[in-house]
This record gives C-alpha cells, structure tokens and sequence, in this order.
C-alpha cells in the first residue's frame, strides 16, 4: 500500500481582465467623491468637503477588498497530480503547464 498523502498541483488563473471591472467601478466612486467634496468646497465648509472624501473612502475600501479577495479565490485551482508528475516533481523536473491551458482543460 501506499502511505503518501495526494499531492495537489495550485494553479491561480486570475488575469487583469477578471478585476478589470472592478477597478473602474472604484475609480468612478473616487471620482463622484471628489466631485462631491468640490462642490462643498467654501470659504466655510472645507471641512465638510474633506470629511466626505474620506468618508467615501473609508466605506468603500472593504467592498474593494472583499470582491477582489473573492474574485482571486474564485480563480485559484487545486487539481490532484497524477503518479508521474508526482514523481517527476520530486526529481525538480516541474512540468510548464500555462495556467490559460489547465483552464481550457478543465
């Protein structure tokens, strides 16, 4: 019998495209929260337009990181290594598998 545990291969697919959406979507909250702080930029509400720049900022941070952690671990693949690769890795000798093949595979 064999005592070895499976061994997995880790494969992470996540391209710019994939997070493409998301960054332009944060670029327009940035953009619409500077807008807004212009437009209560005065002589007596400066500290009104920089309150809400920062208040924009600070609750959208966590939806940032939120769907870009979500959409990283979406694109991660464990896939279990066949007997040869296996052995073939425990020599060094890595087989090159692009990552855009290993998702048409599957």
């Amino acid at each position: 019998m064999d005592n070895q545990k499976p061994r997995y291969r880790l494969a992470c697919t996540l391209s710019f495209g994939d997070i493409y959406g998301q960054i332009i979507i944060w670029l327009i909250v940035i953009f619409i929260s500077l807008a807004s702080a212009l437009a209560l930029w005065s002589a007596e509400r400066q500290i009104y337009a920089l309150l809400t720049v920062g208040l924009i900022l600070v609750l959208s941070l966590p939806f940032l990181l939120f769907a870009f952690v979500t959409t990283l671990l979406n694109h991660i693949e464990l896939s279990p290594m066949k007997e040869i690769e296996t052995t073939e890795t425990v020599r060094g000798n890595t087989p090159n598998q692009n990552p855009t093949q290993a998702q048409a595979a599957s």
